[in-house]
């Protein structure tokens, strides 16, 4: 007879035979001994190994069970089995989906840098805080500040939705594409001490400790860098803000962490003033309910006003300039997107160059603007992979300026011709005699006269509607009447649902998006942490009496 000593849900020793007694038993003896109702609701633990019942052809001997041997007894749920099942399938997908996060945003940075042609009806490029477009070093500086800008704002939409861990992951994928990036090209720029903060409250909101070395040297960084870019007293912001103050809530965030990280570090003096100085920042930061009511009796939402107010040191008159302000800019924001469509549109006519890249919509101005027919110019430039010279030598040389019509009338014919094709296959797929319907298409009518011709009888209007559902091929030829063939990325290679995501997070920011922070969270921080310095000088002054 053998003892086996249960430690957990119940405790105990338990005689037995070892070469007779299966896990199966040893989990319904368990069971019974605990009060438990159903012995698949006990786990078995032995030298850190789950015991499992298999086949019950084993007894315990054959599993390396001795006499004496220390078994932890566990209760836990009938289904969680199942559950760890489900988790580990919610982890995989977590996992696959952050993996599609980064590889739509390199794909997305890679194609908005390079000169690619769109692929979409917009385009992303890099501005500064008054919305000029800016040219940030070279090629590769200029896609890892993208991606990382990308990332970012795809973080904070995390961050917003509580997925505290997976905003984690994707803020350090974010760091990562601002490493590849020359470090003098990022001295001027707020992001990367923002995303320092961004990444260490989410140590906080997490509660992991295991983090607070890391955690201080991110806040120091973050420092230094804001310092740099804003101005020890925050005039340069400022300044590039017209005189409000988008500042205070960043800075009310950095100083609540630093006061949390040193508090855990047991430099009290150090955490109080940096709590301190935030609360003070906090109480700036509340918007009084007489101001809000007057800036929203304007018209304005309730979040609108908030924000505004918040952002200009609860100042109602130039809460409500800026409101004004905002709006105008989303007006021209609205009709410089409609633009950029257009031209897209157009770049598509013009197809791609040599290498693959779209033709350059600055150069093509300037060469409009000389006085040469756009077509004429968009093709120069194609040819001459954007190269501004050799275009305009070629629209000035005689020769060549001929042979680029012809070529632009040749190709015209060609897709025309490729559209013919298509109208009459399409007709005759629909059950017409294709000799009759070679002849009708070939007269150059509309798709709603050849079907009249076809179908006398038929309403035009019916014919209209077989029109405006046909080919899709005839259809993409009438938009893109003066394409030049270019192998584009497939959609079936793109992950268009995680890149529409990307390009909707960063479509909703704006210049002050970083700054536009809801401080409730920090608030009640704040008020947590000086209550547990308070706690701690009550227990210090308690052991000196």
């Amino acid at each position: 007879m053998a003892k086996l000593r249960i430690a957990g849900t119940w405790v105990g020793v338990i005689d037995l035979e070892l070469e007779n007694w299966t896990v199966a038993m040893l989990r319904e003896e368990v069971a019974k001994r605990s009060n438990a109702q159903r012995p698949d609701s006990i786990n078995l633990i032995s030298a850190g190994k789950v015991l499992k019942d298999g086949d019950g052809s084993q007894n315990l001997t054959q599993l390396g069970i001795r006499n004496n041997a220390k078994i932890l007894a566990t209760r836990v749920s009938v289904d969680e089995g199942k559950s760890l099942e489900q988790e580990l399938m919610a982890e995989e997908e977590r996992s696959r989906r952050l993996a599609r996060v980064k590889a739509a945003a390199t794909a997305l940075s890679k194609r908005h840098v390079d000169g690619s042609l769109p692929i979409e009806d917009f385009n992303i490029e890099l501005e500064n805080q008054g919305g000029q477009k800016v040219q940030l070093g070279t090629e590769t500086d200029q896609r890892a500040v993208m991606m990382g800008l990308m990332l970012h704002e795809n973080a904070k939409n995390l961050l917003t939705r509580q997925l505290y861990k997976d905003a984690l992951e994707v803020l350090t994928m974010g760091e990562e594409a601002f490493s590849l990036c020359d470090p003098k090209v990022l001295e001027f720029i707020d992001n990367v001490p923002i995303l320092q903060i961004d990444m260490v409250w989410c140590y906080f909101l997490l509660r992991d400790i295991s983090w607070l070395s890391v955690a201080g040297i991110r806040l120091e960084k973050a420092r230094e860098g804001l310092e740099r870019c804003h101005g020890k007293d925050f005039s340069r912001v400022r300044l590039l803000q017209a005189g409000c103050q988008p500042e205070l809530a960043l800075h009310m965030r950095l100083e609540l962490l630093e006061g949390v990280v040193a508090y855990h570090n047991g430099q009290l003096d150090k955490s109080k003033k940096a709590l301190t100085s935030a609360q003070a920042k906090f109480s700036q930061l509340q918007v009084p309910d007489e101001a809000l009511s007057h800036v929203m009796s304007m018209g304005f939402k309730e979040r609108d006003a908030r924000r505004a107010l918040r952002l200009n040191n609860q100042d109602i008159g130039r809460a409500v300039d800026f409101l004004f302000e905002e709006k105008a800019k989303r007006k021209q924001k609205r009709e410089d997107d409609i633009q950029h469509k257009i031209e897209i549109m157009e770049l598509k006519q013009y197809g791609v160059t040599p290498l693959k890249k779209a033709v350059n919509v600055e150069k093509l101005k300037e060469l409009v603007a000389i006085g040469f027919e756009k077509k004429l110019a968009a093709e120069a430039l194609r040819r001459n992979e954007n190269d501004f010279q050799k275009a305009l030598d070629d629209l000035t040389n005689p020769e060549t300026n001929s042979a680029i019509q012809l070529d632009i009338e040749s190709r015209k014919r060609k897709r025309e011709q490729r559209a013919v094709n298509a109208r009459i296959e399409e007709l005759v797929s629909m059950g017409f005699d294709r000799s009759r319907v070679v002849a009708v298409v070939q007269a150059g009518e509309t798709m709603e006269q050849t079907m009249s011709r076809l179908l006398p009888e038929v309403d035009p209007l019916l014919a209209f509607d077989a029109n405006s559902s046909g080919n899709p091929a005839s259809e993409a030829s009438n938009l893109n009447p003066d394409s030049v063939e270019g192998p584009l990325t497939a959609d079936e290679e793109r992950d268009v649902e995680m890149e529409d995501e990307l390009a909707r997070d960063i479509g909703k920011a704006d210049a002050l998006s970083d700054y536009d922070i809801e401080v409730t969270k920090e608030g009640e921080a704040i008020q947590e942490y000086l209550a547990l310095l308070a706690s701690t000088d009550s227990k210090e002054a308690l052991s000196l009496c």
